[in-house]
């Protein structure tokens, strides 16, 4: 049987979105042919899936033995906008000589293409692990890093992307948590004034905060190190425009205020590339909560795309929302003690 023709991604085309995300087609053969025809190179047998909750992602061998990574986008959560966007971050970072993986151009010389509602794009494989316990001189190299990062990150706009202030993608979240009824009935109430409070606390804190193109989710399993060589970001996929401090915060081994030495370093090296805003030191516990309602919705949709119970079969009970709430009030007076010591 021959392979099947991806469709080349065009900006003017928009993209084919599904009611739910659907991979059912992703069988090892057709993951192999959709690879071979993007490339125009042959593949081995080698086919295999990788960890990941949003998108579908696979380990392959072209036949000269070069290992590649192919990334299936989750149908329906990104716009071909949206993903045009991450490429072109990616494309700008190693224009300017940043350690990102770039995706390798098809046949068409683009690196997006389009199947049957699937739009995927093919990695080089870069080998290395996460940087669990960096020392002085990479919490250095990272600050370094991310501040070259955000000089590129700070030339323009995103055409589609999520703009992380909680009068935005926050509230967005809350919104759709409450519009599907996702809380359980009983605690509606109580989860909208919980969540609410802490919005009325922390939308001022953002009103004057510059948002630049960030990447979105930094954690140190995002960042790869190899002895001998420079640390390489990877995973864009949740790219965003937000304030800077958005990229640092997550790297820290605990709260800012039990990680002071390593929030230094991080600085200093920042600093060597683009000024930091101190003042954006209070948004990392506001953060912390927007993270939170991001995850829940993240989840819902997850949910609604079924299959998730299996995945976290306790999420949305009683139990389970009792919980959240709870937490979304500590972090309340978490905010509140970071910003005035009560």
């Amino acid at each position: 049987m021959a392979a099947p023709e991806p469709k080349v991604y065009d900006m003017e085309e928009p993209l084919p979105v599904k009611a739910k995300a659907d991979f059912a087609h992703l069988t090892p053969d057709h993951v192999l042919d959709l690879v071979e025809a993007a490339l125009g190179q042959r593949c081995s047998g080698l086919c295999r899936p990788l960890t990941s909750y949003i998108n579908r992602v696979y380990e392959l061998e072209l036949d000269a033995g070069t290992r590649v990574v192919a990334k299936f986008y989750r149908p329906g959560r990104w716009s071909a906008d949206a993903l045009q966007d991450e490429q072109d971050f990616l494309a700008e970072l190693a224009g300017e000589e940043l350690p990102v993986i770039v995706p390798l151009p098809g046949i068409d010389g683009k690196p997006l293409q389009c199947h049957d509602g699937n739009t995927f794009a093919i990695f080089p494989k870069r080998g290395g692990r996460a940087l669990d316990e960096p020392d002085e001189q990479q919490w250095l190299e990272t600050g370094r890093l991310l501040g070259r990062v955000h000089v590129v990150g700070s030339r323009h706009q995103t055409r589609d992307r999520i703009v992380m202030r909680p009068d935005e993608s926050t509230e967005e979240h809350i919104q759709y948590l409450l519009d599907k009824h996702l809380t359980r009935p009983d605690l509606h109430d109580r989860f909208e004034a919980a969540v609410d409070e802490v919005l009325d606390m922390i939308e001022p804190l953002f009103e004057d905060v510059e948002c630049l193109r960030i990447h979105g989710d930094l954690h140190r399993n995002n960042m790869l190190w190899r002895p001998g060589e420079p640390l390489a970001l990877i995973d864009f996929d949740d790219m965003a425009e937000g304030p800077a401090v958005q990229d640092l915060w997550m790297l820290l081994p605990g709260r800012a205020a039990d990680a002071g030495r390593e929030l230094d370093l991080l600085l200093e090296g920042y600093e060597t590339f683009r000024p930091f805003r101190r003042g954006e030191l209070q948004l990392i516990e506001p953060l912390r909560f927007m993270r939170m309602i991001h995850y829940l919705a993240w989840c819902g949709r997850q949910q609604e795309d079924g299959g998730f119970s299996r995945l976290s079969p306790d999420w949305g009970t009683e139990r389970f929302w009792q919980t959240e709430i709870q937490d979304i009030v500590n972090q309340g007076q978490a905010i509140r003690h970071t910003l005035h010591g009560s």
